[in-house]
């Protein structure tokens, strides 16, 4: 039974990871900070080994560390990923934290380090991006990201451990942030809003959540090594993307098509080539589209029918 420790594990990404994990039969431990909101994984805590500590002071848990006696790290955890924290000093910090896991956990024996990264390491780069396109992050975030990738991947290749940093692209699916486009689109026509938009030409890569966890895993499984995207590897109009979802939940609705500027730093056209993560692991996204808004559409009804019941008469 392979022994993973998983940081994030109470995220999006990571409660899908950790799920997919103990379904396949790993024993997991998480390390949660004692603030950590583990809604998302409530019903499988009693399946894990929870390790209560924080990453900016490992050294107090490094007797539960080599207790536990991970083969395999899965790194998901790291703040400052929305707004103006991107350009933050705590993505410096998460750089850090980042390497001082991977000391730790190499010291205790670990063998195994798998990273997630973000198509922010890239930065403004127009068409289908591979992990040969050129890196230029424009925000702190990316910075830290591709700064974190480097020197862990140098680190790995002089010492032979294997090492894998998954970027990722756009993620949904249910339970996601509820300020991401797509949560935020669906809870404001669930409540029969108009939302303003921009003109939406753009081409956009989204990946559900569940096919993130499953190619994550698959490059635990493979022992994969190197720097691999994440996407579904197919851009749809995002005007198209924003229609599915109102019909989905109503048809009669109206959208604010071009009511917002662009930012000035819009990207027009996001792809993710996944020919290598495909290669190395045999994992391909196997969600589609379509079926995947619609089950987020319906977690998001009885989320809201929950939150606000109907009367009874």
């Amino acid at each position: 039974m392979k022994k993973i420790l998983v940081t994030g594990g109470s995220g999006f990404v990571g409660a899908a990871v950790v799920r997919l994990l103990l379904e396949q039969g790993c024993k997991v431990a998480l390390l949660l900070r004692p603030s950590s909101n583990t809604r998302r994984i409530d019903d499988l805590l009693a399946q894990c080994t929870v390790i209560r500590g924080d990453l900016s002071k490992l050294e107090d848990i490094r007797t539960d560390l080599t207790e536990f006696s991970p083969h395999t790290v899965v790194h998901l955890a790291w703040d400052g990923v929305k707004g103006a924290d991107r350009n933050s000093s705590v993505q410096m910090k998460n750089v850090v934290n980042s390497i001082s896991l991977y000391c730790l956990t190499e010291q205790i024996g670990c063998a195994q380090f798998v990273g997630l990264g973000s198509q922010a390491e890239y930065g403004q780069v127009v068409g289908r991006i591979s992990e040969t396109t050129a890196t230029h992050p424009t925000t702190a975030y990316g910075a830290a990201k591709l700064a974190t990738s480097l020197i862990l991947e140098r680190s790995a290749a002089a010492s032979g451990r294997p090492f894998a940093w998954l970027r990722l692209f756009s993620s949904y699916g249910p339970d996601d942030d509820p300020s991401w486009m797509i949560s935020y689109l669906i809870r404001s026509l669930l409540a029969g809003e108009r939302p303003s938009l921009t003109k939406a030409e753009q081409f956009w890569d989204y990946i559900h959540v569940n096919d993130v966890a499953s190619g994550i895993v698959a490059a635990v499984n493979s022992n994969a090594r190197g720097f691999f995207n994440i996407g579904s590897g197919n851009a749809q109009s995002l005007r198209e993307i924003i229609s599915m979802i109102r019909d989905a939940i109503d048809p009669s609705l109206s959208l604010g098509f071009g009511e917002l500027p662009y930012r000035p730093d819009q990207v027009m056209h996001l792809e993710a080539d996944i020919n290598a993560l495909s290669s190395a692991t045999g994992w391909f996204p196997r969600i589609s589209f379509e079926s995947g808004i619609a089950e987020t559409v319906e977690w998001h009804r009885q989320a809201a029918n929950k939150n606000h019941p109907q009367p009874i008469n």
